[in-house]
């Protein structure tokens, strides 16, 4: 047997000890500097010191898990696994990415919504969609309009790049069923889906990016024109326009390389180049300007952030029907702790957005709320400023009642809607009945 040389021991030794004593510096002086990991990214809490979670072992679990995930050049390691997975395996490390031909990238549900995997029953869908009508004939008598927003899906869009392996059979859709049934029940639609896969190869400029999950920006300056055009025609008004100005090829950056920045590799690949249009807002014309209440999955953070307020007088923005924007920013606040009917009654139109992977939910509990309020008080007479003063009062009541307002607060738990909901359906019944 040969034996290794001691020079060479020496080497290996002093190596290991250099590379145990590294990450240790690194983590007391930041020796370099270490890209921080974007996406949906987790760190554990340091755990403090108790003699009961000595005891218990609690503290030394937490605390294994927080030293896991922050020694010295973490980051930099999980990069580097990354990168290693991508190039010579060509596998994702981020959770639900699928890597497609020409290096497409999708997630999973974007898939399944394309091959209808997720399809929940046209019967659960026409339930649903009824619902949505009777909420828009009593926002009607309201002087309020609800519109359907359907946007584009990765793999709708760009079904010649989904991998061999999760080829199948089209079957059913669910965004297939809902615009069906929304265009039998007139409701008001907006179909970005169907549009711009008419518009694919026809567009002067590219809809949908190649390393991102949501549409291009260009796509959002078009849905965002056409939204706004789309409430001037339906409420007869005239708002301030987008002004368009000049177009820019640049490389794709933001939203557009959303998934491949989720990934954390250590090198990307080359961007693309994808078309960015510079815009100003038109002046206020004087007239007054509507007031939205958006509840939407993540595509409408671009027509959000692109500034369709300035179109508008309020947008609020209630993101899966969980965080409300803008007041998230400075103060959490959820849709489950205030009164979706006192919510309605501040804005002239209910805007419903989803792409097709989320459409499994659609509305994400808010058209279940809204229905239930809506269904006690469906007579044209009860909408009025008498009525509501009384539903305020015996609010009043039931809050001041202990017994009452503990049953309440069961009811809403298993009905999955806020107590103040609750509370005015309550309200509703009692006047109705008395």
């Amino acid at each position: 047997m040969t034996r290794i040389p001691v020079s060479i021991q020496h080497i290996l030794f002093w190596l290991i000890l250099f590379l145990l004593i590294v990450p240790f510096l690194q983590e007391k002086i930041k020796i370099a500097a270490i890209w921080p990991l974007k996406g949906a990214v987790v760190i554990n809490p340091d755990s403090e010191f108790s003699f009961d979670g000595w005891l218990s072992g609690t503290f030394q679990e937490e605390k294994e898990k927080y030293l896991n995930e922050n020694f010295g050049f973490r980051n930099y390691l999980v990069r580097l696994n990354n990168q290693i997975s991508y190039a010579f395996f060509n596998k994702a490390k981020a959770k639900a990415v699928v890597i497609g031909k020409n290096n497409y990238l999708y997630e999973e549900n974007y898939i399944k919504a394309y091959f209808g995997s997720d399809f929940i029953g046209s019967d659960s869908i026409l339930h649903q969609v009824q619902k949505l009508k009777f909420i828009a004939d009593t926002l009607a008598r309201l002087n309020k309009d609800l519109i359907l927003v359907f946007a584009p899906g990765k793999a709708s869009f760009f079904p010649e790049y989904i991998p061999e392996k999760y080829l199948k059979q089209r079957k059913e859709t669910n965004f297939e069923y809902y615009l069906k049934f929304a265009k039998e029940n007139n409701l008001n639609v907006i179909d970005f889906n169907t549009f711009y896969k008419s518009q694919k190869g026809i567009s002067q400029f590219p809809l949908y990016p190649k390393y991102g999950i949501h549409w291009s920006y260009y796509a959002v300056c078009l849905a965002t024109d056409s939204i706004i055009k789309y409430i001037e025609y339906l409420r007869h008004i005239d708002i301030p326009d987008i002004i368009w100005e000049e177009i820019k090829i640049e490389p794709a950056r933001n939203g557009d390389n959303d998934i491949i920045e989720g990934m954390n590799l250590l090198f990307k690949p080359k961007p693309e180049k994808l078309a960015y249009r510079q815009f100003h807002f038109g002046p206020v014309n004087g007239n007054p300007k509507p007031s939205i209440l958006t509840i939407s999955d993540s595509f409408y953070w671009s027509i959000y952030n692109m500034g369709i307020l300035n179109a508008l007088c309020k947008n609020s923005f209630w993101f899966y029907n969980r965080e409300i924007y803008p007041d998230f920013f400075t103060k959490p606040k959820y849709a489950e702790h205030v009164d979706v009917m006192d919510e309605i009654q501040k804005h002239d139109l209910i805007l419903i957005m989803a792409g097709d992977a989320t459409l499994t939910n659609f509305g994400w509990g808010f058209i279940d709320i809204a229905y239930d309020l809506f269904k006690g008080i469906d007579n044209g007479h009860r909408f009025s400023k008498e009525f509501y003063q009384k539903v305020s009062e015996m609010r009043d009541y039931i809050r001041k009642d202990s017994v009452w307002f503990d049953n309440i607060k069961v009811k809403a738990q298993e009905r999955k809607i806020s107590v103040d909901s609750m509370i005015t359906l309550d309200a509703i019944w009692l006047l109705q009945n008395k």
